[in-house]
């Protein structure tokens, strides 16, 4: 079933209006009168319609029902990831936004390769990533997608969450899955992971100093892409999101 998002959306009399880059779009999919779709407020509030008429410029829907949207999950996740190279930020926020993430921001780390001047050209684009993300996995919200500036600006973010979690890949780390176990009962949860080179030592001693659990996924490696993804769909699980 076709899914837009149109904040502050005027429903009264139990219809709804798309306008705009969303009613083309209602074209483009070929939807005709008396067909469903779904209308998101983007506060996690769906609207179930029946499509009335519709042309480039408008489209008008009837409002069937006022549901809360099910794919929401119930903990508010902040997935960190130091800036990498290339694409890979594009596959980090898809992926995240489909396994639940409430926010994906970006950070510069020592190791990081790409330059921390090159996210302010690319917010727009990642921003509609995350709406087509949104879009397609049924979500209530479209996460936002940021610049989290410095690591110890990261670092600051992270101890206002419920759980702070720092995803290590050597040394000394507590278990992801121990960790997990023990904080079950969470409302919002901060994920840190590195760029293409890992983290320094130092970073670690800070994260770990700062009252983060630095944690391990397990013997394998993973890339800087693929570790913030299976560490937010584990913590999805271990809170019910994933039954």
């Amino acid at each position: 079933m076709a899914r837009f998002f149109i904040a502050g959306a005027n429903y009264k009399g139990g219809t709804a209006i798309i306008r705009g880059r969303d009613a083309e779009h209602v074209q483009v999919l070929r939807l005709r009168p008396g067909e469903d779709v779904v209308i998101c407020d983007g506060q996690g509030t769906d609207y179930k319609c029946r499509l009335v008429k519709a042309d480039r410029e408008e489209a008008e829907a009837e409002v069937l029902e006022v549901v809360r949207c099910p794919a929401e999950p119930s903990v508010k996740v902040t997935v960190l990831c130091g800036l990498p190279k290339g694409d890979r930020t594009d596959y980090i926020i898809q992926k995240s936004v489909e396994a639940g993430a409430n926010e994906i921001l970006f950070f510069n780390a020592r190791r990081c390769v790409a330059r921390p001047d090159e996210p302010e050209k690319k917010l727009g684009r990642w921003q509609r990533i995350a709406e087509e993300a949104a879009k397609q996995s049924g979500r209530g919200i479209i996460p936002q997608v940021g610049w989290a500036g410095e690591f110890v600006d990261v670092l600051n973010l992270a101890i206002h969450r419920d759980l702070a979690l720092f995803m290590y890949e050597t040394g000394e780390r507590e278990s992801l899955n121990q960790v997990l176990e023990a904080n079950k009962q969470i409302e919002t949860a901060a994920i840190i992971t590195g760029p293409e080179g890992g983290f320094e030592q130092f970073e670690a001693d800070l994260a770990r100093v700062s009252g983060l659990h630095v944690c391990s996924m397990g013997e394998r490696i993973l890339r800087c892409e693929t570790a913030p993804v299976v560490a937010l769909t584990a913590l999805m699980y271990a809170t019910g999101n994933l039954a």
